[in-house]
């Protein structure tokens, strides 16, 4: 186990990145460091360098899509061990006690990696349940340490966790049980009084996206009332059962995937809705797109929330650089004075080039951003690392 008895790795940072870290950025890529050959254990402590041997920052080793490592104090005499990950966690979870006493919500995230102070760790909380993300081999080894805090918090059910990390391209999947009680699946949660049936052993995806909180409760209680929508890239429908709920005629929900049909149907099923009355589709969106051109199909309201990266038979869809042609198709089957809700979790674009996207696929027809939405609070982020803030959703009324 790690903590302040293991020796250090001190690495040095090249003197372009030098000011990057003095003004808090926390992240570690491989062509920051001058002598990242030193590296050899993820889990490893690692003491951060100028090249003229001032102190920086303190942090692990450990390899995730986006770097190396994470710092985790500036304070060179702080040791990272058992009582460093308490005070982190307790800070976190005190921060979000209004969310544990809200009724109407009893799924959020409880730690946001950098956000709360250690990347490459997640946790979410589920009516008493706990995932826990890992997101290299290298927070894996801080294990023991942030079970035993969650084990040791109050009203503490069970704990689950999601090994993010691959080995040989591969989602590492097993159980995902960790301790406490095992939860009985579904285990129905609920966002807003929008119920959520959820399966916190089923690999990566459990079966909501809880940081669309807020945008799901602004479709019900604004947006839905008396139209016909449109919910590509549906998932588990979450977006169809919230406007459903919220009083939309009729719902359309469209995914590649198999399984999305008898997820969709379970969450109408769980909020008391007669899943009869909507329509559930598996096919890949853009055929749907070109059937609905064909057809003439409108809808009030077209949601739009893709993956930063699929990949089917004949399309391979990358949002950083295919967003606004999937708009300008989505922009041609919603009704003239309908409304567009554009999201991406793509964390390399912000939203500034996001309204690009909706310029470009918009092409000189007219429209107006009635709102915009980012993560929510319990998603803490920090102004020091801007991609951390990664979700982008714009409201879209089509003008013409």
């Amino acid at each position: 186990m790690n903590g302040e008895k293991m020796q250090a790795v001190k690495i040095y940072a090249k003197k372009d990145f030098v000011k990057n870290f003095k003004s808090g950025y926390p992240l570690i890529n491989r062509d920051m460091i001058s002598n990242s050959e030193v590296l050899k254990k993820e889990g490893s402590i690692i003491e951060l360098y100028d090249e003229r041997n001032q102190f920086l920052g303190k942090g692990y080793f450990g390899i995730q899509n986006k770097g190396i490592g994470w710092i985790l104090t500036n304070n060179k005499e702080e040791q990272i061990n058992q009582l460093f990950f308490e005070r982190k966690l307790n800070t976190a979870l005190s921060e979000r006690r209004k969310l544990y006493q809200d009724s109407e919500t009893t799924a959020f995230r409880v730690f946001n990696g950098e956000g709360d102070g250690i990347g490459g760790l997640t946790i979410d909380y589920y009516d008493g349940y706990y995932v826990v993300s890992w997101y290299s081999e290298g927070i894996y080894t801080f294990k023991d340490y942030v079970i035993q805090t969650l084990l040791n918090e109050k009203g503490t059910l069970g704990i689950y966790e999601k090994k993010r990390f691959d080995r040989k391209g591969k989602y590492i999947e097993d159980d995902d049980f960790v301790a406490g009680e095992r939860a009985v699946f579904p285990l129905v949660v609920k966002q807003n009084g929008i119920k959520f049936a959820t399966y916190l052993n089923d690999a990566a995806m459990v079966g909501v996206f809880l940081d669309q909180r807020e945008v799901r409760k602004q479709i019900r209680d604004h947006y839905a009332k008396g139209k016909t929508v449109l919910n590509t890239f549906s998932y588990t429908g979450a977006f169809s059962v919230s406007a459903a709920l919220g009083g939309a005629t009729k719902t359309t929900s469209v995914d590649l995937a198999n399984r999305s049909k008898a997820k969709t149907i379970e969450q109408f099923q769980v909020n008391g809705l007669d899943e009869s009355d909507h329509e559930i589709i598996v096919e890949d969106v853009f055929h749907y797109f070109k059937y609905a051109v064909r057809k003439k199909l409108k809808f009030d309201m077209v949601i739009l929330d893709p993956p930063s990266f699929a990949r089917s038979k004949k399309h391979t869809f990358s949002a950083s650089k295919d967003y606004p042609d999937l708009l300008k198709q989505a922009i041609e089957i919603t009704n003239t004075n309908g409304i567009i809700v554009a999201s991406s979790n793509c964390s390399t674009f912000n939203m500034k080039k996001f309204k690009e996207f909706i310029q470009k696929a918009f092409d000189g027809r007219k429209y107006k951003i009635v709102e915009e939405y980012t993560l929510p609070s319990d998603f803490k982020t920090i102004k020091e690392f801007k991609e951390g803030n990664y979700l982008k959703v714009v409201f879209i009324k089509k003008l013409s």
